[in-house]
């Protein structure tokens, strides 16, 4: 898994967490149907953005966006469940396939571990142009030309190169912005609501050069140790510049979100507003403003200050102990025990891992988000109900 949204569920909540699973599955499971079973690998967090955009404009069901029920899958501890599919899915598809095939030629043009090695660099050079191939074929389906993402991806060698101390940094991060602005304008077409285009494409460049900057915040130590080229190093360009284009990208982002029209945008506000401005403290290592508990409810109230946490609904799916066994054997081969949420295997109940990589400290101080979001804020001037949504 790779990308800048990598929400928790305490932050998105019950609903909206089985929303974004729905789109991350139906991603999934849309790379196995078009490209088969290896494609699988290329599922990342900002590729189903692509999925959430269309479904959020259109309506489950509606054009380019549906669901439908899935078997059961490991990484579900073995549970059926609703996923996204249809065109926007497809169009996640091939996007993410485009996406991964760049971050491997990053990879190997930057000679990261063992594509140093030519065989290895060779090899993966191959599986890229593959995936080229496969987005192309898949956005080829739902009417989607590729080319605009390749393009992107060959340019960005050659403005890398050219680049040097006192280039802006804009220039850099032009072909990635590009790349996005076109997938996320698409899907407006594929909705059926072609008036979100612009708004979305500006919406889509503004989150390309985010990507770009974050991307090159998080490697800017590991590059300089190895020697790896490093678009902030390479131009010169401070850390207090990148934030300060970074948060400007955030609010414009924003921006471009209220002049499009959703069917129903809870978690495209939740991911591209909240989420988005997440991924930037993340990356710089600033701690955001934490709101707390939600201030509306009484005082001893689940989720009120110093009340209980409310408890896990009772399961009645428990299995007996050869199927739980069973079940527990493919989440720790799949290291869901060790990593992130599943459910216990015999009772059904939701488990955090071990080493779960929550970057909201549990459910204490993470309710940052707005009213129309399930969530609250409290007015302390971090921008937490400045967002447009009518809070």
């Amino acid at each position: 898994m790779f990308g800048i949204v990598r929400p928790c569920r305490h932050r998105l909540g019950e609903s909206l967490t089985s929303q974004w699973m729905a789109h991350l599955c139906g991603l999934c499971l849309a790379l196995r149907k078009d490209h088969g079973q290896f494609a699988r690998i290329v599922t990342n967090y900002d590729g189903l953005l692509i999925s959430v955009l269309t479904e959020a404009q259109a309506g489950r069901g509606g054009a380019g966006a549906g669901r439908r029920a899935a078997g059961p899958c490991p990484l579900r501890g073995m549970r059926t469940a609703s996923v996204a599919h249809g065109e926007g899915a497809r169009l996640a598809a091939a996007v993410s396939l485009v996406l991964a095939s760049a971050k491997v030629r990053d990879h190997v043009a930057d000679g990261d571990g063992p594509l140093a090695r030519r065989p290895v660099a060779l090899a993966a050079r191959r599986i890229a142009t593959g995936w080229d191939t496969a987005g192309a074929r898949g956005g080829s389906a739902v009417g989607f030309d590729t080319a605009v993402l390749v393009d992107a991806v060959g340019r960005q060698g050659g403005v890398e190169a050219l680049a040097g101390p006192g280039t802006p940094l804009l220039t850099v991060t032009e072909p990635t912005e590009t790349a996005t602005a076109a997938a996320f304008a698409y899907t407006a077409h594929l909705a059926g609501r072609p008036h979100n285009a612009e708004p979305l494409a500006e919406a889509g460049r503004l989150f390309g050069r985010l990507a770009h900057l974050l991307d090159a915040v998080e490697d800017r130590e590991a590059d300089a140790a190895s020697g790896a080229w490093n678009p902030l190093t390479a131009t010169g360009t401070p850390l207090t510049e990148a934030r300060r284009l970074a948060d400007d990208a955030v609010r414009g982002v924003r921006l471009a979100l209220r002049e499009a029209g959703f069917g129903d945008g809870r978690l495209v506000h939740r991911l591209l507003v909240h989420e988005l401005a997440n991924s930037v403290d993340r990356a710089f290592r600033t701690v955001p403003c934490a709101h707390g508990s939600h201030p509306y409810a009484p005082p001893g109230t689940p989720g009120a200050p110093g009340g209980p946490t409310p408890p896990e609904p009772p399961r009645g799916n428990r299995r007996g102990l050869l199927a739980g066994c069973a079940v527990w054997a493919g989440l720790a081969c799949t290291c869901q025990l060790c990593c992130g949420t599943h459910h216990d295997p015999w009772s059904g109940e939701r488990k955090e891992g071990q080493c779960a990589n929550c970057d909201c400290g549990g459910c204490d101080g993470c309710c940052d988000c707005c009213d129309c979001c399930g969530n609250c804020c409290d007015g302390c001037g971090c921008d937490g109900c400045d967002c447009g949504c009518g809070c």
